[in-house]
């Protein structure tokens, strides 16, 4: 099983929650942005937790974890 974290770039605003909260998984660009916007990183089941808590975070609803 594998998890995925996601970042809509059309939705994503750069108000930057994400990547405060879950700071071991997500660092932001030098423009404010969650750098993996517009893309998605493989998460470990140790991220899952920190995964989470970037998804609610996002007042936009651009950050999903999915699992495949």
């Amino acid at each position: 099983m594998t998890r995925r974290l996601a970042v809509d770039g059309r939705l994503c605003s750069g108000q930057g929650r994400c990547y405060t909260l879950a700071h071991d998984l997500l660092e932001c660009d030098d423009e404010g942005f969650v750098t993996i916007r517009g893309s998605s990183i493989e998460i470990s089941d140790d991220e899952v937790a920190s995964a989470e808590t970037a998804v609610r975070a996002c007042p936009e609803d651009a950050i999903t974890l999915t699992t495949d």
